[in-house]
């Protein structure tokens, strides 16, 4: 990973319509559809299925807007909304190994149906947490931006 792979910051709110339009006022950004739903989940504690569900802005710096999910690590936190930093990765596994490796932690993993992980969400105490995301999706999530839609 290198820094230039760095491509959104990921916000998690507890009411993504009201975030959305306040940043849209304030900013001018403009908004894809919301997308998401129950997503398979590797967790230190084992599998799970979260309903995942998150807007990325069109317009860049690239923002990740994503609902709050109770008992997760995916609820706000005090002092900054702000989540992560998510970087595209050519190996999730071995990038997140690496990161492991330099005492980042797995926080969780989203898994394909074969097991193989295509995001990774890792936490050093102290740092930001670090989303790697596999570059497979960069063309699909180019279209979502473009369009503001799934295709």
């Amino acid at each position: 990973m290198r820094a230039d792979d760095q491509f959104h910051v990921g916000i998690v709110v507890d009411d993504l319509e009201s975030t959305l339009a306040e940043l849209s006022d304030l900013f001018g950004y403009r908004w894809c559809q919301e997308i998401g739903g129950p997503t398979p989940v590797r967790l230190p504690t084992g599998e799970r299925s979260i309903d995942l569900r998150f807007a990325y802005s069109m317009t860049a710096p690239r923002l990740e807007i994503i609902r709050s999910v109770p008992g997760t690590l995916w609820v706000p936190s005090s002092g900054s909304p702000i989540h992560h930093l998510g970087y595209w990765s050519d190996d999730v596994a071995a990038d997140a190994a690496r990161l492991e490796a330099r005492g980042y932690p797995a926080e969780a993993t989203g898994t394909r149906p074969d097991g193989t992980p295509y995001w990774a969400y890792h936490r050093h105490p102290g740092a930001p947490r670090i989303e790697i995301v596999t570059r497979d999706l960069q063309p699909m999530l180019e279209r979502y931006w473009e369009t503001g839609v799934v295709t």
